[in-house]
């Protein structure tokens, strides 16, 4: 057996980035971003208000109260016509620019109106300043307001459009061909023949490389036929970034996708020293135009299927679309077993599902889902956590576990 870690390492330095491709902005959320980015205006490009009031000249509001005349009105969107001349003011709506002679705005709640709002009377003294968003204060010109390796989200999309940037370069999103094989999967809702079962590993699996960023590829259920599964197999690698099975990958299995990717991919067959999801294949199919297409090929147990994807298959497609290795590995933080997670000495790192819970000393808590056997997917299901338990006797109730967060 190898150690997680050493798995780990191998698949992650066998994987390359993708292209970096210029796209427009719209849709990007997710990707990320394959250049620095500098603004090349500043965001607000004029000097506006925070507020609705009154923009003034603040001397003339040194002894308040005090009333002045309002010269006019300017909303967002609108030039000034009017200039603030001493003991004038202009009524002023969130946005607008500061006309010419104001240097600030009283909020409306600091002012009375007077005679039809010809006139105002201001409560409050102003400083120079005051409600007042200068030109550049969000994004001044010529700053770098994101660096290569930026994950972009809306936000981030937002400012792109402020300063605009319509279209940036990014990472590719990786297309991730995801099939199950197998004569005994059944997928049409009929009833089960003797040694038939239901599939579902890729049902599962079709949404957790969707939630990495990824899209997903579906290429069905593959009968055993290893000419049929060749040619499928081959078609991935020329249309999709990576390739993603389940099944075929425990010691001593006779199976077609085994026996078809020994034959035409580099393979590795490991057995990790982890519990659940021990067996794992990996390897790099290489396609019709000479590109190397990472396979990975996941246990046939579900839980296993979806232990081992988490903990390898995930952070390296991630790692492919251009994320470091701390944003494209899953979170962790130490949690404080509340009633304990109990195991045997096995030499093996068993990865118990758990719950979490942020209790009042704002610690995470965390308790087993139940039963851990790996085709035991209905209790894993709605798991929010992988804890990790080295080889021994576990953790005893109260103490600290490291976990794996998955949402």
């Amino acid at each position: 057996m190898i150690a997680l870690d050493d798995a780990r390492a191998l698949v992650f330095r066998s994987v390359g980035r993708l292209d970096e491709v210029t796209l427009p902005i719209a849709g990007l959320d997710g990707y990320v971003l394959a250049e620095d980015v500098t603004a090349a205006e500043d965001v607000p490009p004029f000097a506006n208000t925070a507020v609705d009031g009154y923009a003034v000249r603040a001397r003339d509001t040194a002894v308040a109260p005090t009333e002045l005349v309002v010269v006019g009105e300017l909303a967002a969107g609108a030039a000034p016509t009017h200039t603030v001349l001493p003991g004038t003011a202009v009524r002023i709506m969130t946005g607008a620019p500061i006309p010419p002679g104001a240097d600030a705005v009283v909020m409306v709640e600091e002012t009375e109106r007077l005679d039809n709002g010809m006139r105002v009377r201001i409560r409050s003294s102003a400083s120079a300043g005051d409600a007042v968003r200068a030109a550049g204060s969000d994004v001044a010109t010529g700053v770098r307001v994101f660096d290569r390796g930026t994950v972009l989200n809306g936000p981030s999309l937002g400012v792109l459009a402020s300063i605009n940037r319509n279209e940036v370069s990014v990472f590719g999103r990786a297309r991730v061909a995801v099939l199950s094989t197998g004569d005994e999967l059944v997928t049409d809702g009929g009833a089960l023949a003797p040694g038939q079962i239901r599939e579902s590993n890729k049902t599962m699996l079709l949404p957790m490389v969707r939630t990495c960023g990824a899209e997903a590829v579906d290429l069905g259920v593959v009968v055993d036929d290893e000419l049929l599964l060749e040619t499928v197999l081959r078609d991935a690698a020329d249309d999709c970034d990576a390739i993603v099975t389940s099944g075929g990958v425990s010691m001593g299995d006779y199976d077609v996708v085994k026996a078809v990717l020994s034959r035409i991919a580099e393979m590795s067959w490991m057995q990790i020293a982890i519990k659940p999801a021990k067996p794992f294949a990996f390897g790099l199919l290489t396609n019709r135009s000479g590109r190397r297409v990472p396979v990975f090929g996941l246990p046939g147990n579900p839980v296993s299927s979806m232990v081992s994807f988490e903990v390898l298959a995930r952070p390296a497609i991630r790692l492919m679309m251009g994320h470091s290795p701390e944003a494209a590995d899953r979170r962790r933080i130490w949690a404080i077993a509340d009633e304990g997670l109990r195991r045997e000495p096995d030499g093996k790192t068993h990865l118990t599902r758990v719950f979490g819970a942020f209790g009042a000393d704002g610690r995470l808590h965390v308790r087993t889902t139940g039963p851990q056997g790996s085709h035991q997917l209905a209790a894993a299901a709605q798991a929010d956590g992988l804890a990790v338990l080295p080889d021994g006797r576990g953790v005893l109730p109260g103490g600290d576990v490291e976990v794996f967060l998955l949402s």
